[in-house]
């Protein structure tokens, strides 16, 4: 390993924070997100509240008003790097105001402070799932090309603010998430007609292929702005990486698999590391019926715009089959054909750590870039002793499987920089919206419905990480 690899964790500003009411932050589209228990759908309710319903998004882990407590346990566990991100609507609570939010600043300027003094470097995302929801309701989110020039003034504001603070960033959260129908409120904050709710959501591929271009606009101008602002700043982007394999050697297998990958895995970063679509999208295009608007000052921002390293989320992988009679498998974000050789978590996701250096090698000899691994964990029901104890040794052999995958990939050349699991302390699910599927190293005392005294316990993956850290991964 390299001598200063970034060792950390990870969290997001919606599934952390809380505190959605407080010093002028405004509403996202997460805050609007209801419980995400079996027995309670995920309302969209862009307009307003509804009564008897829980929004855990607005309270999460109460980091608002935990986050000294926090970053010192982060300091404990040894963690060289945080990666965080920056809630939108506590900066511009509408995302159309002029002037920012001076008290969403400051909060920000005490946490990169506090994380400085600890010795952590902050790794910040700047949109995560949490775009106000005025944009939604008034320009149905991404869809509308005015909604670039409201992010640039947002990344105008951060990149000022915090240029000597923070080094890496990352203009989205999962980009590629777009590509799926899952993506139509989470990531590009549209509203189909008719919509009810979040897992019954009316498509339009073509809004939706077009609302994802307006990103990789936003995002090639604010690497552009970025640079002028401080050169020294490293900025990229970040899809969540859904590989599959072909589920048998039939040509049809492997050709399917290699259309997925394409479409979900690479058509994100395609545009924003090589600056122009892929040599398969016309196809793609015209497969699906759409005509995308694209200026030829679109493509020379995209030229221009190209990111200094590719972040990753990985949790797992599937199988493709040109057939359709075999059991399928949830995931994250993807379900999949069950892949007969793995076993999966409480929730289905199937467990592959040679799968993740697979990926690794695949995405480095693609593109040549440092690449962050900024997301890989396990979801799982953990318990809280009465001693305030939490065994958790599913999650222990997750990551050491994983990490040893990873320091693989390294040794056969791959340019990893960091990793940062999912999660540093528990957090709200944002698949589920559930607390009870925990990630974290921290266990915090509250349950799906916000109820618990918040307070943390460590869990004995917290010890067992520290050590990893300590030895630069030599201890595992």
């Amino acid at each position: 390993m390299r001598e200063h690899f970034l060792w950390g964790a990870a969290t997001a500003a919606n599934q952390v924070e809380g505190g959605f009411d407080v010093d002028g932050k405004g509403l996202s589209c997460a805050d609007m997100l209801s419980n995400g228990t079996k027995e309670i759908p995920r309302q969209i309710t862009p307009k307003g509240s509804e009564e008897n319903l829980y929004y855990p998004n607005r309270i999460a882990s109460d980091f608002y008003h935990h986050y000294e407590e926090d970053i010192e346990w982060m300091a404990e566990m040894g963690l060289k790097c945080y990666r965080m991100s920056i809630a939108w609507t506590r900066i511009f609570p509408t995302g159309v105001e002029n002037e920012p939010n001076e008290a969403g600043l400051a909060f920000y300027d005490r946490i990169f402070d506090l994380l400085k003094e600890k010795g952590i470097e902050p790794i910040v995302t700047i949109s995560h799932y949490e775009m106000p929801i005025y944009l939604v309701n008034h320009y149905q989110g991404w869809a509308s090309r005015d909604v670039i020039d409201f992010y640039l003034n947002y990344c105008k504001v951060l990149f000022e603010r915090y240029h000597d603070k923070v080094t890496y960033w990352m203009t989205f959260n999962e980009i590629n998430c777009g590509t799926l129908a899952l993506g139509n409120y989470m990531s590009l904050g549209i509203v189909n007609e008719g919509t009810r709710y979040f897992n019954k959501q009316v498509d339009s591929l073509q809004l939706r292929y077009q609302a994802l271009h307006h990103q990789f606009i936003a995002s090639a101008k604010a690497v552009q702005l970025g640079r002028k602002i401080d050169h020294r700043m490293q900025i990229g982007c970040m899809i969540a990486m859904m590989p599959t394999y072909p589920f048998t050697c039939h040509p049809k297998d492997l050709l399917k698999c290699q259309k997925q990958w394409q479409e979900i895995n690479y058509y994100c970063t395609d545009v924003m590391v090589r600056g122009q679509y892929g040599s398969y999208a016309e196809r793609m295009w015209k497969e699906m019926d759409i005509q995308l608007t694209i200026s030829p000052e679109d493509s020379k921002d995209l030229s221009l715009g190209t990111v200094d390293f590719i972040a990753i989320s990985y949790y797992q992988t599937n199988c493709v089959s040109h057939e359709d009679d075999h059991s399928m498998i949830g995931g994250n974000l993807l379900a999949g054909v069950e892949n007969p050789y793995l076993k999966a978590s409480d929730w289905g996701w199937q467990i592959d750590p040679d799968g993740l250096r697979y990926t690794l090698n695949e995405l480095y000899g693609r593109y040549r870039l440092p690449i962050m691994i900024v997301e890989n964990g396990l979801g799982a029901f953990d318990q809280l002793e009465e001693d305030g104890q939490v065994h958790d040794p599913y999650r222990i052999e997750y990551l050491r499987c994983h990490i040893r995958s990873m320091m693989d990939a390294i040794e056969d050349g791959v340019d990893v920089i960091g990793y940062t699991p999912w999660s540093a302390i528990d957090i709200v699910s944002a698949s589920t919206g559930e607390m009870a599927k925990r990630y974290g190293f921290i266990y915090v005392d509250s349950d799906d419905h916000g109820k618990g005294s918040f307070k943390r316990y460590r869990k004995d993956s917290f010890y067992w990480y520290a050590n990893v850290i300590k030895s630069n991964g030599q201890k595992l």
